[in-house]
């Protein structure tokens, strides 16, 4: 049986890589005010940089940052699905396009610090998928280095997929939301995955009921650890 794991940033970095000035091309969709459960959100923490808005014409309704009644909400929603992915969940806040502006300090082969941003060196990724690592798609980015030696940084595009075991939920939890989706609750501290929501074809991915927590399976993580691509702490999540 296959083995997953959490993967995660180390507690301590060595390298000093800093997105904090970059952002995505094309925005992103609002956050929304709920009507039914009264919260007003943008809990999403997925990028698609495969995304390009350059052809629609309404592209500058994604470009400031604010929340919109739940109506409105879903008008821009639909208007972008087109563009996305399949799969895509398209929650509020979700950011589009290839990630632009100013990096700074170093980074290494696979980073994944900012949840929203995960970017690898180009080579990197090219003997991940070398070695067999299923699924990976990397993106082009446009961003500026300070530094004139620096790597080439493409971003990540990790899709949602698998869940949560209802047995490490708490028991107390709020219900979702059936308007907006909304889990008004934090991702527990100990993890067990849904076996049998898990992707069969796939060596990276985020949970779609958590989009800031980041799953690969044994094949991606004995890649890592033979390539010595630094950097990545990994925890073996149990199954039920």
């Amino acid at each position: 049986m296959t083995k997953f794991y959490w993967l995660h940033e180390p507690k301590e970095w060595r390298c000093t890589g800093d997105l904090s000035k970059a952002r995505h091309k094309w925005g992103g969709l609002p956050g929304l005010h709920c009507p039914e459960c009264g919260a007003t959100w943008a809990g999403s923490a997925t990028a698609y940089p495969s995304v390009d808005l350059s052809s629609l014409p309404q592209r500058t309704a994604f470009e400031a940052a604010r929340p919109e009644p739940f109506g409105e909400f879903v008008r821009l929603r639909e208007l972008v699905r087109p563009f996305a992915p399949p799969g895509a969940q398209l929650l509020p806040g979700v950011e589009f396009g290839p990630l632009v502006g100013t990096a700074t300090g170093t980074f290494s082969p696979i980073f994944f610090y900012f949840v929203q941003m995960p970017v690898m060196h180009r080579e990197a990724l090219e003997k991940l998928r070398a070695e067999g690592v299923r699924g990976l798609r990397g993106f082009p980015t446009e961003l500026r280095f300070r530094q004139k030696k620096h790597p080439e940084l493409v971003e990540l595009e990790v899709l949602p997929h698998g869940r949560l075991h209802i047995d490490c939920l708490p028991p107390d939890r709020p219900p979702k939301c059936p308007k907006c989706g909304r889990n008004g609750f934090k991702r527990p501290k100990e993890l067990i995955l849904d076996a049998s929501s898990l992707p069969v074809d796939l060596d990276l991915f985020r949970l779609s009921d958590f989009e800031t927590t980041f799953i690969c399976t044994e094949r991606f993580v004995d890649a890592v650890r033979r390539l010595e691509l630094h950097e990545a702490a990994f925890r073996e999540l149990p199954l039920r």
